[in-house]
């Protein structure tokens, strides 16, 4: 027989409404901002919520929220990338380069024109080129990320310049004669009217949430996360793990810059200036913790969605661009105070089935690499 003292104890404290709609409300607040969001602006202007609109907002948040993609893998390791808005610019430039043709002196004074799928993979090989080599200098050479992805910031960016020598590559088209036309398909072409762009990013969403949620890889980036120390006396490949994260951010910043190329038809060496910091924004704001471990791909979309759904929003009723800095930069502080109210009192390394609701539970003895454990954090 139970008592009704028993019965309150089993539900506890954590059981009465006002607790719970608070827990909801600040888990949801990502989700809830964005309501919020799109409710003020269609009051303030007819043409806000618009199937249109809402289409091309969506295409310019797919920007963001690539870049944010791959920084949430960086600060689930509890690193920071500086180098993705200056990466975005590169692969930009990449693109144009290859677009306008290749001088081969050395065949006969040739230029060669490659196909507009060459032009996508090698821009986003050299991406991936540039994480790989951030996840050296961090893994391997011990170099603090804000410093390593700090200087690399600055060395990407002169390579962009130094490529162009400060121009922009205008009019990517490309021509039918020459066989490298296309490059336009991802910026303005739709399927089922969703713009590609759109569609890639819930693509590499989906691809990045599986990794994650379910795959030993996933496992091993929460736990190295949460506690570096105990997840390599685990057996975790702390080095590796943290290598790859890297060149996967590089690989993302390299997307979401032939996709703003795409979309605006060329190619500026200055492309993704400050893209850093909203990548960051997108990610807190999704409610990931900056220490690492905690966060998901959900949230991070929902960050990239209410960044892009406002900066849009106060363009089209006229806001000035210096207030839309002002509000921009509100929006991040408040998410951040937001998390460390969230994350306040909770230990960085939580024990076996007290964790928070994003994080797998650290293991205590070596990593099991076979089916995901029922703790590792939901989708």
């Amino acid at each position: 027989m139970t008592s009704s003292s028993d019965t309150r104890q089993s539900n506890g404290p954590a059981a009465s409404g006002r607790f719970d709609i608070g827990k909801l409300l600040l888990e949801g607040r990502a989700f809830l901002a964005l309501i919020v969001i799109i409710v003020v602006f269609s009051i303030l202007s007819p043409n806000y919520l618009t199937t249109n609109n809402l289409l091309t907002m969506a295409s310019h948040v797919a920007v963001y929220a690539l870049l944010a993609i791959g920084m949430l893998l960086v600060i689930l390791n509890g690193g920071i990338d500086l180098t993705v808005g200056s990466t975005l610019g590169l692969s930009g430039i990449i693109a144009g380069f290859l677009m306008k043709g290749v001088h081969l002196g050395f065949l006969g004074d040739k230029t060669l024109f490659p196909a507009v799928w060459v032009v996508v993979i090698l821009a986003i090989a050299v991406g991936a080129l540039i994480g790989l080599v951030n996840g050296v200098l961090i893994s391997r050479f011990n170099v603090a990320p804000f410093v390593a992805t700090l200087g690399m910031l600055y060395v990407v960016r002169g390579i962009a310049l130094l490529m162009t020598n400060g121009l922009t590559y205008n009019n990517l088209d490309g021509d039918p004669a020459l066989g490298n036309t296309g490059f336009n398909w991802l910026g303005f072409n739709r399927i089922l009217n969703v713009p590609i762009g759109v569609i890639v990013m819930a693509l590499v969403a989906i691809v990045v949430s599986v990794l994650l949620h379910r795959s030993v890889f996933g496992r091993w980036l929460y736990a190295s996360g949460g506690n570096e120390r105990a997840a390599e006396l685990s057996g975790v490949p702390v080095r590796r793990v943290k290598v790859w994260v890297y060149v996967a951010s590089g690989a993302c910043a390299a997307i979401a810059g032939l996709i703003l190329s795409s979309e605006l038809t060329s190619a500026s060496p200055t492309a993704g200036t400050s893209y850093e910091l909203t990548a960051i924004a997108a990610v807190v704001i999704g409610g990931a913790a900056l220490t690492g471990g905690r966060g998901n791909v959900r949230g991070t979309l929902l960050g990239g969605f209410v960044i892009g759904f406002l900066s849009d929003g106060l363009v089209i009723v006229g806001v000035s661009a210096y207030w839309q800095t002002v509000f921009t930069g509100a929006v991040i502080i408040f998410a951040v105070l937001l998390n460390a109210i969230q994350y306040r009192g909770r230990r960085k390394t939580p024990a076996s089935g007290g964790g928070d609701a994003q994080t797998p539970s650290r293991p205590s003895g070596p990593v099991d690499t076979g089916a995901p454990r029922s703790e590792a954090a939901s989708g």
